[in-house]
């Protein structure tokens, strides 16, 4: 699955490799990024090394790594990420996504979540969680839009939002 390239509307998962990490910096670099997930934007050589680290997959081999930038096709362009960690014999997958400043409000993160959790339940997993905070509406209309919904969980200050097939 992590090497599945997926095609939406407007869009192309391409999964992750280093080489992206230059293009990657300058659609992360916005620090308001970080509002809601804390930390702040990494330089290309920071992102560099953690896209080594993400390539070359979990040091546990219960746990696979899959990661996908998004190209706009349209613009030609990089605009943001997908990524799934699946446990639990892949049954389980936590989903997160990003997508930089100057294309947001545009769909382009629902469009990539819904695609990555169609994914996800083609390959037959039967969990997807997500955690979002409370303060992210945009995040938690993606999380809908997704198919998952809002439990009563929250860990690190984040609500868990599930789907369970």
């Amino acid at each position: 699955m992590k090497t599945t390239i997926v095609r939406t509307r407007r869009l192309d998962l391409v999964p992750l490799a280093v080489a992206h990490a230059d293009e990657m910096a300058r659609v992360l670099a916005d620090s308001t990024l970080h509002t809601f997930i804390g930390g702040a934007p990494l330089t290309a050589p920071e992102l560099r090394a953690r896209y080594e680290r993400l390539t070359a997959g979990s040091p546990d081999p219960a746990v696979v790594w899959c990661n996908w930038v998004l190209r706009l096709r349209a613009e030609a362009r990089l605009t943001g990420t997908v990524q799934a960690t699946v446990t639990d014999d892949g049954r389980t997958a936590e989903i997160a996504w990003i997508v930089g400043t100057p294309w947001q409000g545009r769909g382009l993160a629902r469009e990539a979540a819904e695609a990555l959790v169609a994914l996800l339940v083609d390959r037959g997993v039967h969990t997807v969680v997500a955690h979002v905070h409370p303060d992210h509406t945009a995040s938690a209309a993606v999380a809908r839009a997704s198919g998952l919904t809002p439990t009563d969980e929250e860990q690190d200050g984040e609500v868990r939002w599930e789907l369970r097939r």
